[in-house]
């Protein structure tokens, strides 16, 4: 069966006030549909989470959103500008958190943030002061002649935040910013992504994690097969009750947990069972329960 086609463009344009205003945006990975005709605006100065299941289209839209990826239809525009009518200057708007895996990790951190910042465009003296400041900032100055590769997940993670912060972006988006990081390092990197937001900039994050959507996003979009299910602030989304709960009745998907008679806590070492894991009281299937004839006791 051939894949949908793309879907036409909606009467309702974009919205050139919002941080990101989403129109009709349609990405195909061969037969398969990853983002179909999604919808959204973003508003300026918030913190916005998007939620979804593995699979969902959130990073494809991200991608597209950071023209980083071509989509087949529709329309983003960053703060006012179409995003692949003008890629370069919608770039410099944005600030992307590298996954770690996409860093120079041969670089030292100081080496990184130069690095990121010329890449900018900014002259190497200030990339350079701004680079400093960052390290001071994600409590990495000690780590910042260290290579990338000898830093803990935490510090990757922090490295590859500031390295998206060097050029000073309207907007920041981050694709699960807090996936394998310890508690210590996370506090930190939220409070200074709360920090962010708080002088006007706008966080976009995607995340699994309810709670922690539900705690520092003031909005959220849930997203399951390429589309949103629902979107606003917080309050709005989880309409009176727990978030993850809510998100469970958009999505669907959860399943009554399946029973296995095996699993009920304890192991084939439990004294209570016999070598074949069941309890010793308890026959072998068919058994009439009673001793063989070679084994009965004499009288």
């Amino acid at each position: 069966m051939p894949a949908a086609p793309a879907p036409a463009m909606p009467a309702v344009p974009p919205n050139p006030q919002a941080a990101v205003s989403i129109r009709g945006l349609f990405k195909r990975f061969d037969r398969k549909i990853a983002v179909n005709g999604l919808a959204l605006d973003i508003p300026i100065g918030s913190f916005y989470g998007l939620v979804g299941p593995n699979g969902a289209g959130k990073t494809t839209t991200l991608n597209m959103v950071t023209g980083l990826l071509v989509p087949d239809a529709g329309t983003a525009m960053i703060l006012g500008r179409d995003v692949w009518s003008d890629v370069n200057t919608a770039k410099r708007m944005i600030g992307v958190m590298p996954q770690p895996d996409q860093i120079f990790d041969r670089l030292t951190g100081l080496q990184l943030l130069v690095y990121a910042g010329m890449l900018r465009g900014m002259s190497r003296d200030e990339t350079m002061r701004r680079a400093k400041d960052l390290l001071n900032a994600f409590d990495l100055a000690q780590a910042a002649n260290t290579m990338v590769t000898d830093y803990s997940a935490g510090m990757t993670k922090k490295i590859c935040l500031a390295s998206a912060m060097i050029h000073s972006p309207r907007i920041l988006v981050l694709d699960e910013p807090f996936e394998s990081v310890d508690p210590v390092s996370s506090a930190n990197l939220k409070d200074i992504l709360i920090e962010y937001a708080r002088t006007g900039g706008t966080v976009i994050i995607s995340s699994h994690v309810m709670s922690l959507v539900e705690k520092m996003c003031t909005h959220v979009a849930v997203i399951n097969n390429g589309q949103v299910r629902a979107a606003g602030t917080v309050d709005e989304v989880a309409a009176g009750e727990d978030l993850e709960d809510r998100f469970l009745q958009l999505v669907g998907g959860r399943h009554e947990a399946a029973h296995l008679a095996w699993l009920d806590g304890g192991g084939p070492d439990d004294p209570a069972r016999g070598q074949t894991g069941r309890p010793v009281d308890q026959p072998d299937a068919g058994s009439t329960g009673a001793p063989a004839d070679g084994m009965r006791g004499e009288r």
